[in-house]
Order: structure tokens, then sequence, then C-alpha cells
């Protein structure tokens, strides 16, 4: 039984993030993502409860997001991140990805 509160969409999209009050940006590779969160895979994942800011553009769209997040678990290899306030413009994009009209 699913038990996640919105429906996710499978998705392979290199990012980068960053600490909140830190300047170094690392990669990682979105694996999924729904209006709540995405799994980002990387080697370094940040601790559980960090504040983030994910720097991603979709697909062949150049826009490029900033979305604010924070960690809410980490496995070797990757972490699941809960999205802070999304803004009109980065809500209706990953609208778009997950396929709700």
């Amino acid at each position: 039984m699913e038990l996640r509160r919105f429906t996710r969409a499978p998705l392979e999209q290199t990012l980068l993030f960053v600490k909140k009050d830190h300047d170094e940006y690392i990669e990682g590779t979105a694996k999924d993502i729904s209006l709540g969160g995405m799994f980002i895979e990387t080697p370094t994942p940040a601790p559980f409860g960090a504040e983030l800011v994910i720097h991603i553009a979709f697909g062949k769209d150049p826009q490029e997001y900033a979305l604010p997040a924070v960690v809410r678990w980490t496995r070797p290899g990757g972490m699941g991140i809960q999205f802070r306030l999304l803004g009109a413009r980065e809500t209706h994009a990953i609208t778009k990805i997950v396929g709700h009209k």
C-alpha cells in the first residue's frame, strides 16, 4: 500500500545542492520527484535535518529553479528531501513532470 501523500514520477536529472549558510555546491542526480520532495542520488548526502537549496533545470526547460528543502532521511548513496515553501513557477514545473493537469 502506497502511503505517500503525493504521487511520485521517475526523473533522471543532474542537479546541484548547497547546505544553508555554506558555499560548497555538491552534485547529485534527482531520481524521482513529487510536489512534496525528491530522492537525490549522491555519494555525499547531507545529514538528516540539513536545510538545502536544490538548483535544478527540468528537461529541456532552460529555466533553473532554486528549491528550498530539508533532508528527511539518508542512506549510503543518497537522501530523501522534503520541499519547503515553493513558488507558483516551481509548483507548476513539478506538476507538469508528475503529470497532473
